[in-house]
C-alpha cells in the first residue's frame, strides 16, 4: 500500500496533464466508437486511462470516493500485484491486465462510467450551443449552419454517449473534473444531466474548455457548476431592480424629451448598466481604484449618466441647439463624448475614479487607445500586476467580429511591455450591425471568436435575465483577479430601434423587428419576478420610478439655465496642475533645449559603453561603440547619439521616456541598439540607457508586435496619461504609418480639437527617396500637411512669443530635420513646451551614416535650440545681393544639392535654406530669407514626386510671404506611386532635377 501511496504525485500530475490537454474538437466523444472491441483495444483503452488514473487517485485518498465496482477492482489489482513495484502496477492498472482477475467488474460497468465522463465532458465542451441565450427565442443568430445538430446534448441522444434510457437512474461515480456534485461523490444519471442542463444550458452559455490550463478550467467549472452558486439575496436583487429604473427611465426620458434627436439609446440591453456597475463593484472590493472603459456610440449617454455619473444636466445640454460652445475646438457630437470622474463606490465605501474616453465614429478605434491609457496608470502607480488599475472595453456583436484591430489589441494583451494584466470585454449583442444580420457578419459561430486566440473565457448570456448577467460579471471580475487575463462578456440582448432613433428596422429585419415589438420590458419582467417573490412590493418599484424620474425632471430644468457648452466639463484625461485653472498654459514661452557640454559628454560615455561586468557583446556592436567614443571624444555626434542625449537628458529630468514600434530596440537599419544582448547567456540583455544617473526616470524601448493600427492606438493612449513623458512610436518604415491612419486621422490630428485634449505623442518616420522602390520611401509628408490647421493665405499677427503662439495655435507639428542637432533640440523641445502637440518627424536613412550629416556639441550647449529653418552659412550668404537663386528644401535633398553645388561652383551664385519646421510655416524667417535675397529667384527643391511631397503645401504660403516673387518647383514629375522600383530610373529622375535646381536659365520667359 506504501508502494501505491508513493505514486500518488505522479499520478495526480498525470491526470491533470491528460485533462488540460484532452482534445478540444467538436466531435462528440463516444467510448463505443473510439473503443471498438477487446480485440483492438484490450480492455481498457488509452481513451480511457485519464478516466482510471482520476478513479485510482481518488480510491488512494479514500476508498469510499469511488464506486464500489472500482473498490473491489483495485482492492484486486492490489491484492494481486504485491509482488510488483508502483511504475509495474500502474501499467497493469492502464492496461487492464488486472480486469481479467476481477469477475465482478464487468467492462460494461467500465464503459459507462467512461460514458458519463464523456457526457459531463460534452456538456462542458458544448453546452453553449444549446443554452437559451436569445431573448427574442429566434436562437438563430449564433446556430444557423454552425452546430451540427448531432452535435447538441439532451437525453435523446443517450446512445451517442454509450449510455441508454434505462441507465437514468443508476448513479455514477462522478469524474474529478466537474462540481456538479457538491458534497456528494456520485449522482443518478438523471440528476446529473438536470444539474449539467442547469449549469450549461439555461440562460449562460460558458465557452472556456479550449483554454489550454487545467487550473483555469477548473475554476470556471466550480463557478458554474456548484449547485446553488448563483443565488443572490435580497439586497442584491433590489439593488439590481433600481439600477435596472435608471437605466431604463433615462432612456425613456430622452425619447419623451427629444423623440426626434438621434442618441443611440440602449433600449434592448438595459442591463448593461446594471453589468459595468456589478463589473466596477466587484473589482473596487478586490482593490481596483482607477477604470478606463471604452465603447462605442450605442448607450454611451446612459452609461455617462448612470456608471460615470456625468451630471444629468450637462448631458442634456447636449441636446440643446442654441447653445454655443465656449472653448477653443470644434467639438463633437454627444455620443462621442468622454468623461473623467472620481467618486466613492457606494458598494464598498472605497474611492474610484471611472474615466470613459471619447472616440469617434470608427467603431474599435478606441481599443487600443484605452489599453494603451491603462498601461500608463499602472505604469505610473508602480502597479505591475494590474492590481490598482484596469481596463474595460465595450463593443457591438457586429464590429468584434469585423474590425480587425480587436485582433490586434487582444494580441498586446499577453506582451511584456504592452499587457494591461486583463480586460473586461463586454459585447451588446444585439444581432444585428446596422441592417445586417450575423450570417452575413462573420463566417464563425458567435461575434466572440476571435477572443479564443488568446485563451480568454466568453460567458455568453441572456440580457433579459439580469441575476444571470449579474452573476456572469461578478464571476468575470473575479477572473480577471485572480489570472490577470482577458475575459469576454456576450450579452445576446436586441436592439428596440431602429441604427439610430430615425432608421425604420422593418425595411430589412421585419421579421425580427416583428418579435421585438412584441417583447415585453426586461423591468417589467425582473420588477414582476421580485414582487411575486416578495422582494418588493408594487409600490416600491413604482416610487423607485418615480424618484428617478424627478431626478432627470430636476435636472432638464436646470439645464434650461445654462448659457453656454463647456467642452472642458467632458474632458477624459485632465493634467492636474499642468495647465491654469482654465486650461490655459502657465507661460507662453520655452527655454534654451540646449545642455551643459558635461551631461552630454557622460551621456556619450554611457552610449558607448556596456555597463555590466562580464557581458559578451556582438563584435560588430563593439566596432560602432567604440565609433561613438571617437565622436564623443572628437566632440562630434550622429543621429544616433543625438537621439541617445535627448532621451537621457530628458531621464535626468524625470521624464520617463518610451520609445515603441516595430524593431526599435536595435533600430530598422541598425543604428540605434539601445538593447544589448549577450552573446553567450541567453535572454540576458542591458539597457544602458537606465544606467545614466542613480535617480532618473525608466527609459522603456520596446519590440512591438507587427501591428501599426493597435500598436500607434496604444502609445497614444499612453500619452494621454501623462504630460510627462515622451512618448514616440516608429514605424519600421514611413509609408506604414498608413495602415494606422484612422488613429491619425480620427485621435491626433483632430483629438484636441474634437475634445479639448491634449497630446504630446512622438511619431518616426523613416523617411527618403534612396531607390528602395515605392513602398519604402515616402512617409507621405503631403498627408500630414494637408491636415495641418494652418491658414495658407493669412500672415499671422506677431504676438508674444511668436513661435511658441504659432506652436500654440496648431493641431500638430512637423518637422524634417536635416542634423542631428536639430533632431535632438526638437525632442527635448517636445518635453519643455508649455503644452502639449502631437509631433511628426520624417527621419532620416541614409543620413544614419552620412559622414556630412554629423553635428557638434557646440550646436548642443546650453543657449542653443530648435531652428526651424537652417539659412545659407556659404558664400552665398556673404553678399546676398549677388545671389542669382535661392533653393528652398528640406531634409536629406539638401546634402544632394550642395554637393551638387560645390561641384558645379555655385557657392556664390546659390544659396541654399533648410525648413526644418514645415508645419506650423515659418512665415517670419521665410519672410526674412525672401528679403534678405531680394534680387534671387526662388525655388522649392524636393526629391518626392510634384504631387507629393511639400510643395502643394510650401506654395500658397509663400505667395501669402511675398506675392511678388514665384516659388519655382524643381522635383520628380507627378506619379501614381511614391517612387520607382528601378535604381536606373530613379538614379536618371535625380540627375534630371538637380541639373534642373543648378540651370540658372531654366525658368527665364516662363509664367508662373
Amino acid at each position: 500500500m506504501s508502494q501505491l501511496r508513493s505514486l500518488a504525485g505522479a499520478l495526480r500530475s498525470s491526470s491533470q496533464w491528460m485533462r488540460g490537454h484532452v482534445g478540444t474538437g467538436r466531435r462528440v466523444f463516444d467510448p463505443r466508437r473510439n473503443c471498438l472491441s477487446r480485440a483492438a483495444e484490450p480492455s481498457l483503452a488509452a481513451c480511457s486511462s485519464s478516466y482510471v488514473v482520476e478513479m485510482y487517485y481518488a480510491w488512494l485518498e479514500d476508498h469510499k470516493n469511488v464506486h464500489e465496482s472500482w473498490d473491489a477492482y483495485f482492492r484486486n489489482a492490489q491484492a494481486s500485484g504485491s509482488e510488483e513495484t508502483g511504475e509495474k502496477r500502474l501499467s497493469a492498472l492502464l492496461q487492464g491486465r488486472a480486469m481479467s482477475q476481477t469477475p465482478a467488474m464487468s467492462e460494461k460497468v467500465v464503459e459507462d462510467h467512461l460514458a458519463v465522463h464523456s457526457l459531463i465532458r460534452a456538456y462542458q465542451v458544448r453546452g453553449h450551443h444549446v443554452a437559451r441565450l436569445d431573448p427574442l427565442g429566434i436562437l438563430t443568430a449564433d446556430l444557423d449552419s454552425f452546430v451540427p445538430s448531432d452535435l447538441i446534448t439532451s437525453i435523446d441522444k443517450l446512445g451517442s454517449y454509450g449510455l441508454e434510457k434505462s441507465d437514468l437512474d443508476k448513479s455514477f461515480q462522478l469524474p474529478l473534473t466537474t462540481f456538479i456534485g457538491g458534497n456528494e461523490s456520485t449522482l443518478p444519471l438523471r440528476e446529473i444531466i438536470h444539474r449539467l442542463e442547469t449549469s450549461y444550458c439555461g440562460h449562460t452559455g460558458v465557452e472556456f474548455m479550449f483554454i489550454n490550463n487545467m487550473e483555469q478550467c477548473q475554476w470556471i467549472r466550480q463557478k458554474f457548476e456548484t449547485p446553488g452558486i448563483m443565488m443572490f439575496s435580497d439586497r442584491e436583487k433590489r439593488t439590481l431592480l433600481a439600477r435596472l429604473v435608471r437605466s431604463t427611465r433615462f432612456e425613456d426620458f430622452l425619447a419623451r424629451k427629444w423623440s426626434s434627436e438621434k442618441r443611440f439609446g440602449l433600449e434592448g440591453c438595459e442591463v448593461l448598466i446594471p453589468a459595468l456597475k456589478m463589473i466596477i463593484d466587484k473589482s473596487s472590493e478586490a482593490g481596483i481604484e482607477n477604470v478606463i472603459m471604452g465603447m462605442p456610440h450605442r448607450g454611451r449617454l446612459n452609461v455617462l449618466a448612470n456608471v460615470v455619473r456625468k451630471d444629468l444636466d450637462q448631458i442634456f445640454c447636449q441636446f440643446d441647439p442654441k447653445l454655443e460652445a465656449a472653448d477653443e475646438g470644434s467639438g463633437d457630437v454627444k455620443y462621442h463624448l468622454g468623461m473623467y470622474h472620481e467618486r466613492i463606490n457606494r458598494e464598498t465605501d472605497k474611492n474610484i475614479t471611472l474615466s470613459l474616453m471619447a472616440n469617434p465614429s470608427h467603431l474599435e478605434a478606441v481599443d487600443p487607445v484605452v489599453q494603451g491609457k491603462t498601461k500608463a496608470e499602472q505604469f505610473y502607480r508602480g502597479d505591475t500586476e494590474g492590481r490598482m488599475v484596469m481596463s474595460i472595453l465595450m463593443h457591438g456583436d457586429a464590429a468584434f467580429a469585423g474590425q480587425g484591430v480587436v485582433y490586434e489589441t487582444f494580441h498586446l494583451s499577453e506582451l511584456p511591455s504592452y499587457t494591461t494584466h486583463g480586460t473586461i470585454h463586454v459585447v451588446v449583442n444585439n444581432q444585428i450591425g446596422f441592417t445586417t444580420d450575423p450570417r452575413m457578419a462573420r463566417s464563425s459561430p458567435y461575434p466572440t471568436d476571435v477572443a479564443r486566440v488568446v485563451n480568454a473565457p466568453i460567458f455568453h448570456v441572456n440580457a433579459d435575465d439580469p441575476e444571470a448577467v449579474m452573476y456572469v460579471c461578478k464571476v468575470a471580475a473575479e477572473w480577471r483577479n485572480t489570472f490577470n487575463k482577458d475575459v469576454v462578456i456576450d450579452l445576446v440582448c436586441y436592439r428596440r430601434f431602429g441604427h439610430n432613433e430615425m432608421d425604420e428596422p422593418m425595411f430589412t429585419q421585419p421579421l425580427m423587428y416583428k418579435q421585438i415589438r412584441k417583447q415585453e420590458h426586461v423591468l417589467k419582467k425582473y420588477a414582476d419576478k421580485l414582487i411575486s417573490e416578495g422582494v418588493v412590493t408594487l409600490q416600491e418599484f413604482e416610487e423607485e420610478v418615480a424618484k428617478y424620474d424627478k431626478i432627470c425632471e430636476e435636472a432638464y430644468t436646470s439645464s434650461k439655465d445654462e448659457k453656454i457648452l463647456h467642452i472642458r466639463h467632458w474632458l477624459d484625461s485632465p493634467w492636474p496642475d499642468f495647465f491654469k485653472p482654465d486650461g490655459e498654459p502657465k507661460s507662453m514661452s520655452c527655454p534654451s533645449t540646449g545642455l551643459n557640454e558635461e551631461v552630454l559628454r557622460h551621456i556619450g560615455e554611457v552610449a558607448s559603453s556596456v555597463p555590466l561586468k562580464d557581458f559578451a557583446i556582438h563584435s560588430g556592436l563593439s566596432r560602432i561603440l567604440r565609433g561613438r567614443a571617437d565622436m564623443v571624444a572628437k566632440h562630434t555626434m550622429d543621429w544616433a547619439l543625438a537621439e541617445y542625449m535627448a532621451f537621457g537628458s530628458l531621464l535626468k529630468d524625470g521624464i520617463h521616456v518610451r520609445l515603441s514600434g516595430q524593431d526599435v530596440e536595435r533600430g530598422t537599419f541598425s543604428h540605434r541598439h539601445h538593447v544589448l544582448h549577450d552573446q553567450e547567456v541567453d535572454k540576458r540583455f542591458c539597457i544602458p540607457m537606465n544606467h545614466l544617473w542613480l535617480n532618473q526616470a525608466l527609459y522603456t524601448v520596446c519590440n512591438s508586435s507587427l501591428s501599426e493600427y493597435g500598436v500607434l492606438g496604444f502609445e497614444l493612449g499612453f500619452a494621454m496619461a501623462s504630460p510627462n513623458a515622451l512618448v514616440c512610436w516608429e514605424a519600421q518604415f514611413g509609408d506604414f504609418q498608413n495602415t494606422a491612419q484612422c488613429i491619425i486621422d480620427q485621435f491626433i490630428s483632430a483629438g484636441q480639437a474634437k475634445w479639448v485634449r491634449h497630446n504630446g505623442i512622438v511619431l518616426l518616420l523613416p523617411h527618403g527617396m534612396e531607390g528602395m522602390g515605392p513602398e519604402h520611401s515616402s512617409a507621405r509628408p503631403e498627408r500630414f500637411l494637408q491636415m495641418s490647421k494652418d491658414d495658407p493665405d493669412r500672415y499671422p499677427e506677431f504676438t508674444g512669443d511668436f513661435e511658441v503662439q504659432r506652436l500654440y495655435d496648431c493641431n500638430w507639428i512637423v518637422v524634417n530635420c536635416s542634423t542631428p542637432a536639430n533632431y535632438f533640440h526638437v525632442l527635448r523641445r517636445q518635453i519643455l513646451l508649455p503644452f502639449r502637440k502631437p509631433l511628426i518627424i520624417f527621419t532620416p536613412k541614409s543620413l544614419l551614416r552620412l559622414p556630412e550629416a554629423r553635428s557638434s556639441f557646440d550646436e548642443m550647449i546650453t543657449g542653443t535650440k530648435f531652428l526651424r529653418i537652417i539659412p545659407d552659412g556659404g558664400p552665398a550668404s556673404k553678399h546676398p545681393e549677388k545671389v542669382k537663386r535661392v533653393i528652398f528644401c528640406t531634409g536629406k535633398v539638401y546634402y544632394e544639392l550642395a554637393k551638387e553645388r560645390k561641384q558645379l561652383k555655385l557657392e556664390e551664385d546659390v544659396a541654399i535654406v533648410r525648413l526644418e519646421q514645415i508645419s506650423p510655416f515659418p512665415f517670419d524667417l521665410i519672410k526674412a530669407e525672401v528679403e534678405k535675397y531680394s534680387n534671387a529667384e526662388l525655388i522649392w527643391c524636393q526629391e518626392e514626386h510634384k504631387n507629393m511631397g511639400y510643395y502643394d503645401y510650401i506654395r500658397p504660403r509663400f505667395l501669402t510671404v511675398h506675392s511678388k516673387n514665384p516659388i519655382w518647383y524643381v522635383g520628380r514629375d507627378p506619379a501614381a506611386a511614391p517612387a520607382t522600383g528601378n535604381k536606373f530610373t530613379h538614379l536618371a529622375e535625380l540627375k534630371r532635377f538637380l541639373d534642373t535646381a543648378f540651370n540658372l536659365e531654366a525658368f527665364k520667359g516662363r509664367s508662373f
